[in-house]
């Protein structure tokens, strides 16, 4: 199982745990900011279970979050055809069980649906390319179940492309490139966050629409294969894309766990480099806080142990994937905080919390 994957054990779910807090460390000018803005986190997962009702800790939790809507990445990395329409299916019918709470994302306009509905919304994408099983047909089946957003290669190399542990690397295969034409005509954003350099500046030349980098660090603070370098970020901006920093170990040399200034290092410097309208955030977690007990890190020692399994490893994964001073479901009003505290205005802080995302994918999606 991947990060993702092990939210579908209902055990996971069985106590979770009361949402930390940053309590009087934030702002009142922040609190009021992210209640009115509209939050979205280009890659977090929500509380899932193939037990319903959820328990009421983790209804409490959403709805505490403060958040508009989140990206969540469906399939895991090596889910089949069946076992991913399997998860589709799940996670609608969590959605049809909580009318009241959850609503799918399909279009922009339900982005402000659900900020003026007080509701959780959920956009479905894939990382992996696992489930389309070299089928191109199959990206407009998935558009039509909802999936927006989807990659092109999951770190290792794909039929279609190139993930950043490809050995050796290349860039878009011939159908890869028919993928992204597939993917242009059905108005499904194309995320190049796992893909090598070459595959992203081939999907920088060739896509119709700007492609999003959802979940990322940024080379120049920390090298690592999962961090970005300065020129692909600003071809990236340049193109109309947006990047999302994500609050992974990725941030930092090992065996240092990230804090908060870790984060806030890569975050500024991409908006140095990008500018305030391509920068958002992309947590790559989940939004229940991680568990740091003893069962919790059992949990995460077979995470990492089933990804050196599978090839999908990166370097850096011994470390629990959080940072410190972000491991709650308000981690975004933390991070707009953060941003105040820094001299940034309220024009940055809320385009950085989800405006700039949603604004991207309003115009990729037409």
């Amino acid at each position: 199982m991947n990060r993702r994957d092990m939210l579908l054990a209902t055990a996971a779910l069985a106590a979770v745990p009361r949402f930390a807090s940053a309590g009087d460390s934030i702002s009142a000018v922040s609190r009021k900011l992210y209640s009115r803005s509209l939050v979205f986190d280009a890659n977090l997962s929500p509380p899932i279970s193939n037990k319903l009702p959820l328990p009421k800790a983790a209804i409490e939790m959403v709805r505490n979050s403060g958040i508009t809507a989140v990206k969540t990445s469906l399939g895991g990395t090596v889910a089949n055809f069946e076992q991913t329409v399997a998860e589709i299916a799940l996670l609608q019918r969590m959605i049809e069980y909580y009318p009241g709470v959850f609503l799918q994302v399909r279009e922009a306009k339900d982005f402000s649906r659900a900020k003026r509905e007080n509701k959780f919304g959920i956009l479905f994408s894939f990382e992996s390319v696992e489930m389309f099983e070299g089928k191109l047909e199959r990206i407009e089946l998935f558009r039509n179940l909802g999936v927006r957003v989807m990659q092109l290669s999951y770190n290792k190399a794909s039929p279609w492309a190139s993930g950043v542990m490809a050995d050796p690397p290349s860039g878009l295969t011939e159908l890869g490139r028919k993928a992204v034409e597939a993917m242009n005509a059905q108005g499904v954003a194309i995320d190049i966050s796992h893909a090598n350099a070459a595959t992203s500046n081939d999907v920088l030349a060739v896509s119709k629409t700007p492609p999003i980098i959802t979940h990322c660090g940024c080379a120049a603070v920390h090298p690592h294969p999962r961090n970005k370098p300065d020129e692909l970020l600003r071809a990236l901006a340049g193109k109309g894309g947006v990047v999302g920093i994500f609050d992974l170990p990725y941030l930092t040399e090992s065996p240092k766990q990230p804090t908060l200034d870790d984060y806030m290092a890569h975050m500024t410097h991409a908006l140095s480099v990008c500018g305030e309208d391509h920068v958002g955030v992309g947590s790559d977690s989940s939004l229940e806080p991680f568990d740091l007990s003893a069962a919790g890190m059992a949990e995460f020692q077979k995470d990492v142990a089933y990804r050196k399994k599978t090839g999908v490893a990166a370097p850096g994964e011994d470390r629990p994937p959080y940072v410190v001073g972000l491991n709650t479901p308000r981690r975004s009003e933390v991070i707009a905080d953060a941003l105040f505290k820094r001299g940034y205005p309220a024009r940055v802080a809320e385009k950085v919390l989800g405006s700039n995302f949603i604004g991207a994918l309003t115009r990729i999606w037409g």
